[in-house]
């Protein structure tokens, strides 16, 4: 139903005079059409900034170049910037206006190593071996900052009141920053917070994701000739190899939502050295941070075990551990009827040759980019694709998100094919599109007190007495590791 429709019969049952309501909803029409025009006018601007965040192919905590152009394009805006937030060099705000209510929104904007790609439909690296944006996070950050510039200019006008904050949040791929932002307090007085991700599909985003904790395991042993007196040695690759062997038949005894993952990252240096040190990078994943912490807790216990056998040392680390997403229902149907306001993207032929050929490269139906409004969905009971420290935030503040289409259907995410399609016009269209439908749902927030008070009520129902603390190690972040 049309949100003005909505709106209509909402004050009828209030007992509103007709005569009053027509004024108000013309006021909220006027302003989704100037934040419309504000993301048409900035499309340009967005577009070189999204471009040159995609040319710099910075990975996670390493993104200064990408985090000082999307300050300077806040500054050129006339936001107020705090940067170093949870003493994160490459963590920022960017905020304008003052007062009750704060919508924040968040941006990302590292990239993934090894997937660097020219924009063209078939596997082609700009630098051998280099990083890209094969998640999208060019696009991300760019449209949340566009989208934060059209609530801006309509508070500096005076039609909103309230503050409009923009979340730079660095190293979503590996450390997970935004944990280090909720720990600093970032996010304390804030109301309601927008998401959105670049996508293969256009929808409001009411799937939870899956919770997770990351740490590091190394071994240390006793270095000797492999050959000459390996009795000498105590080897910390084979702790590392029965800590392997025990986590892949723990597999068969754990629930089939539970995803367990591991990288070797050191596992001795040549073939006539018994190693001394060994390293490998554990991940475990389930549908909510509950699931995950009997896990984690086993798979620690395997690594004592490990090292017993091999007769070496273990210490385990921890990097971090993320929450599933909390989602706002509430929240999630008002930005459901702005997407059905919008309608789908539309794109040219020579856009939808190269998507369909990106599907051909990667082995897909050669159906196109598809940006079809789809209809609002029932969370499934256990989430199905990744995870993201955007759940932490949801357990802070509620949070409104959206996916929105940047690649062709059935594209392979974190793959090169995301990064031909995130330097090129079908990414640049899903930028502005998520831009456009952020601002139109933040306006509905500003505007309306009693909505803003409905989403809190849902987000309180949903915390219930869970005492939510981020699951980060004590001390700095590890930035420059």
């Amino acid at each position: 139903m049309d949100t003005r429709i909505t709106l209509l019969l909402f004050w009828l049952l209030m007992g509103i005079p007709v005569a009053k309501l027509a004024p108000a909803l013309a006021a909220q029409s006027d302003l989704k059409a100037a934040v419309s025009e504000s993301i048409e006018e900035q499309f340009s601007e967005l577009t070189q900034l999204s471009d040159r965040i995609w040319s710099y192919e910075e990975v996670a905590f390493q993104e200064s170049r990408s985090a000082e152009a999307l300050k300077e394009y806040a500054r050129a805006q006339g936001f107020t910037i705090k940067e170093n937030i949870g003493d994160m060099p490459t963590a920022f705000t960017a905020e304008y206006g003052s007062g009750k209510p704060v919508i924040g929104i968040l941006g990302e904007f590292d990239a993934l190593p090894g997937l660097s790609q020219a924009t063209v439909p078939h596997k082609q690296p700009l630098n051998e071996g280099g990083a890209g944006h094969g998640c999208g996070h060019n696009l991300f950050g760019t449209a949340s900052l566009g989208a934060a510039t059209a609530i801006k200019e309509l508070i500096e006008s005076g039609e909103l009141q309230g503050t409009i904050r923009f979340y730079g949040t660095p190293a979503e791929e590996k450390y997970f920053g935004k944990l280090w932002m909720i720990r600093a307090g970032a996010f304390e007085d804030v109301d309601v917070v927008m998401d959105w991700h670049p996508s293969d599909e256009t929808k409001t985003g009411v799937q939870t994701g899956l919770a997770l904790v990351d740490f590091i395991v190394e071994f240390r042993g006793q270095a000797a000739h492999a050959a000459s007196d390996p009795w000498n040695g105590r080897d910390a690759s084979d702790g590392l190899e029965l800590y392997t062997t025990g986590i892949n038949y723990y597999r068969e005894h754990v629930k089939p939502s539970v995803r367990i993952h591991y990288d070797i990252e050191v596992a001795g240096e040549v073939v006539n050295v018994v190693p001394d040190y060994a390293r490998i990078w554990t991940r475990v994943r389930d549908a909510n941070f509950e699931g995950v912490r009997p896990v984690y807790d086993q798979i620690k216990r395997i690594a004592e075990g490990a090292a017993l056998m091999a007769n070496v040392e273990y210490e385990v680390k921890l990097v971090s551990g993320i929450h599933e997403v909390l989602v706002n229902r509430t929240g999630a149907e008002v930005l459901q009827k702005n997407l059905e306001e919008m309608g789908p993207i539309e794109y040219t032929d020579a856009e939808q040759e190269f998507a369909r050929g990106i599907q051909q490269a990667v082995n897909k139906p050669q159906i196109g980019a598809i940006s079809k409004i789809e209809p609002l969905e029932q969370p499934q009971e256990v989430a199905s694709g990744g995870s993201t420290d955007v759940g932490d935030v949801s357990y802070v503040v509620p949070v409104i998100r959206l996916r929105a289409t940047t690649a062709p259907n059935g594209t392979p995410w974190h793959s090169w094919a995301v990064v031909a399609c995130g330097g090129m016009s079908i990414g640049h269209k899903g930028m502005a599109f998520a831009a456009e439908a952020l601002a139109r749902t933040m306006v509905d927030l500003y505007r309306d007190e009693q909505l803003r008070d409905r989403i809190r009520a849902e987000f309180e129902e949903d915390l219930g007495e869970y005492e939510y603390k981020p699951m980060v190690p004590e001390g700095p972040p590890p930035v420059g590791e």
